[in-house]
């Protein structure tokens, strides 16, 4: 009999479901940290095999808002013995996984229970201020922008209550060939899988992911850009609370030389990273191609022919370059604007709404992975080609403590003729992935479009793209020709928007990872797996028979 552990766990979820405390009082109990109130005595902790642990040495979390320590996160080392705990515990996990549909599924519910308890504690105004608050401290964007990505976790939790965790893992039949005989499909975990996920979307992403990968029977180990892990952190001990199981998941703050030394020795089955495309290849080469990528991506629009909406047009065009100061790997990196569109004032009010943000409320803000220096150098290299110019923006913001190891920067636009989207030289120039708030501007006619699909064409990351057009024949065209794995079509398409009720992830790439729908879970948290069951009967009489000649 399998009555486990988790199936106690199960009944005491759903007969002490909700309780009635207040949110300040839930934050008591599993919070360990002020997110008002960081200072250089915060400690945040690593946790292996449902043990939360310290390390010897330490590294400063660093304020981006002002330079100054507000914590100190762990920096295990494998000179000091602090990385075998990690490795062994992934090594402790069967490939066949916690649980899986003839091992333990009664873990499929027991997820099911803990997403509805957290999604309900997230509904609590203090619990989701506490997250919003904590988040805005590392990666400083605005408050509206906290708040929808924590709305997006909580309804995918949501969308993972009651049955949904065990739908995951539906099986398939087929008749056999004779009484006795059929091949059933089954969605099949992988057993040890690591999470390395980026700095920008701080619950999000590893939150989405790494629920993903329990669901499906999988240990996971959960790495998380040092510089904002405290979110996740504090994202773990709330999952503990509602009933979580402490030994499925690890989690471990360190720099990339530690989780590097974790990936060769501990032969995780498959390690699903978030981040940019050069990371992403190296984990390629290391793990021999057990990776699943949602990596960089230089996303674009294309503005019909058709002109209509212009102020709702701009305005989401606003959004989608400089929202989160641009740093969203579905930011909108080149826009490709039909000249029916100048005479309405297009570009000229999306300036007006750049010119809207502010470091006050952050809807501009620290720009976490290039320098101010890194940027204007980008700006003068496209400035260099014939016709170029600088639409708006262009200079560094002031009234600001952003220490210098952080860019800076105005919402900027730079216009590039489309006269120089022809060679391979010239595209990887104006192709460049500026991750934060930099867009490079272009205008086309329908006998130059050409020249916009040769474009894209030769863009090698295929995240999200947007054509803006409501004309059938040229949406026919533009998506037909074109590859991203989101793609919004229509007057009101954007590139950003990673929501939870549908796929986001790249297309074309066979490494290729989604985010948060049932599709996602299972294509990249499961295998396919093939029993076929062949009880009988045997055929009557066959001992009395002559036995068939070996083939």
């Amino acid at each position: 009999m399998l009555a486990s552990t988790a199936t106690r766990r199960l009944k005491m979820l759903q007969s002490h479901f909700v309780t009635a405390v207040s949110g300040e009082e839930v934050l008591k109990k599993f919070a360990t940290v002020d997110p008002e109130n960081l200072t250089e005595t915060s400690k945040v902790q690593n946790l292996c095999n449902g043990e939360w642990t310290d390390t010897k040495e330490w590294e400063d979390l660093i304020d981006p808002m002002t330079g100054k320590v507000m914590g100190k996160m762990p920096n295990p080392k494998q000179s000091n013995d602090e990385l075998k705990p990690f490795i062994d515990s992934l090594k402790s996990c069967p490939k066949s996984g916690l649980h899986n549909p003839l091992k333990k599924p009664e873990r499929y519910l027991l997820y099911g229970q803990v997403c509805k308890k957290v999604a309900t504690l997230l509904d609590d105004e203090k619990i989701s201020e506490f997250f919003c608050k904590l988040m805005q401290r590392v990666v400083p964007k605005s408050y509206a922008q906290c708040q929808g990505e924590l709305v997006v976790t909580k309804k995918f939790l949501e969308n993972f209550s009651g049955d949904n965790v065990r739908f995951l893992a539906r099986s398939f039949a087929n008749p056999g060939d004779h009484t006795g005989q059929m091949s059933q499909g089954f969605r099949w975990p992988y057993g040890p899988t690591i999470i390395i996920a980026p700095f920008n979307f701080p619950i999000e992403i590893p939150v989405l992911q790494m629920m993903g990968s329990l669901f499906m029977g999988n240990k996971v180990l959960v790495k998380v850009d040092s510089r904002v892990s405290i979110a996740i952190e504090q994202f773990v001990r709330l999952l503990h609370y509602c009933g979580m199981p402490q030994t499925d998941l690890d989690l471990i703050h360190c720099q990339p030389e530690s989780m590097e030394t974790i990936i060769r020795r501990s032969h995780c089955r498959l390690i699903q990273f978030t981040g940019s495309s050069r990371v992403a290849e190296h984990l390629n080469k290391l793990t021999n191609g057990k990776v699943k990528i949602e990596d960089a991506g230089f996303d674009w629009k294309i503005i019909g022919p058709d002109v209509g909406d212009v102020d709702y047009v701009a305005w989401q065009c606003d959004q989608d370059a400089y929202s989160a100061t641009g740093q969203k790997c579905s930011a909108q990196s080149i826009l490709f604007v039909h000249t029916n569109w100048h005479k309405h004032g297009l570009l000229e009010k999306m300036e007006a709404q750049a010119k809207r943000r502010t470091i006050k409320d952050l809807t501009i803000g620290p720009v976490m992975t290039w320098t101010n220096e890194q940027i204007e150098e980008h700006m003068s290299k496209l400035l260099e080609l014939d016709g170029a110019k600088l639409l708006w923006g262009g200079n560094r913001l002031t009234g600001h403590c952003i220490p210098d190891i952080y860019g800076s920067f105005e919402p900027t636009a730079i216009y590039v003729p489309i006269k120089h989207y022809t060679t391979k030289a010239k595209i990887d120039l104006i192709c460049t992935e500026v991750f934060g708030p930099l867009q490079v501007i272009t205008d086309y006619e329908m006998d130059s479009l050409k020249n916009v699909m040769h474009t894209l064409e030769e863009i090698e990351h295929n995240l999200t793209a947007a054509v803006v057009s409501n004309d059938s024949d040229f949406l026919t065209e533009v998506l037909g020709s074109t590859i991203n794995g989101t793609t919004y079509a229509g007057r009101r398409a954007r590139t950003t928007g990673a929501p939870q009720n549908h796929w986001f992830g790249p297309c074309g790439d066979v490494r290729g990872a989604g985010i948060g729908t049932p599709e996602a879970i299972k294509h990249v948290w499961s295998s396919h797996r093939e029993i076929i069951w062949d009880k009988g009967p045997v055929p009557a009489g066959w001992g009395n028979k002559t036995l068939p000649k070996p083939t």
